[in-house]
């Protein structure tokens, strides 16, 4: 089994990738999703998250996602407890999912932060997808439906790009000119070495 991590920052188009991938039947892992749901469902994370960041962000049994973000996408250390809260259920559930699909021959897997957290050690290659900046902040400003400050504020949060593309294995460029399904065909083919129908 391959198993592929791709990672961008916010608005990068990692997502479109992913659902270029599994047009060809390859199983997709989406960490920032997963999470989410966990921090809906988890006891561990939900008591972690009371205990360190208030009861009250919980409501319903549902996390207060807006709030919760202002929190944590202005502080490092805020944003770093977080992490330290958050990761290490969504690696368990990672790990049993990986369980789940062992028979499929490539599996991918799509996180924000890659390469911040442990995910890269359970990758045997990385890809990274760039964007220009004001393309990911149109993006982000009409699918999130949040001020400009906020979404330069988690950009700001994360890894920079330059950094990320150093650390990958595949760069995919999403610049609304160079075709994703080609970049997609040529990474299964050519680098994975992968027979396409």
């Amino acid at each position: 089994m391959i198993k592929i991590g791709i990672t961008g920052g916010i608005g990068s188009g990692k997502s479109v990738i992913c659902k270029i991938l599994s047009l060809y039947d390859v199983p997709v892992y989406d960490a920032d999703i997963e999470a989410k749901n966990l921090n809906d469902t988890s006891p561990v994370i939900k008591e972690q998250i009371s205990k360190f960041f208030g009861k009250e962000l919980y409501s319903g049994g549902m996390l207060d996602r807006k709030k919760f973000a202002e929190i944590i996408f202005n502080n490092p250390q805020k944003l770093k407890t977080a992490n330290s809260i958050i990761h290490p259920e969504v690696e368990k559930h990672f790990l049993d999912w990986i369980e789940k699909h062992k028979y499929s021959p490539i599996i991918a897997l799509e996180s924000a932060i890659l390469f911040e957290s442990l995910f890269k050690e359970y990758t045997d290659i990385a890809i990274t997808v760039t964007s220009p900046m004001q393309t990911r902040i149109d993006r982000v400003k009409k699918r999130n439906n949040i001020d400009i400050e906020s979404i330069i504020a988690r950009i700001n949060s994360q890894m920079p790009d330059e950094e990320r593309t150093k650390l990958s294995d595949v760069v995919i460029i999403n610049d609304e000119k160079q075709s994703l399904l080609l970049q997609v065909k040529d990474l299964l083919q050519n680098k994975l070495n992968l027979y396409l129908h």
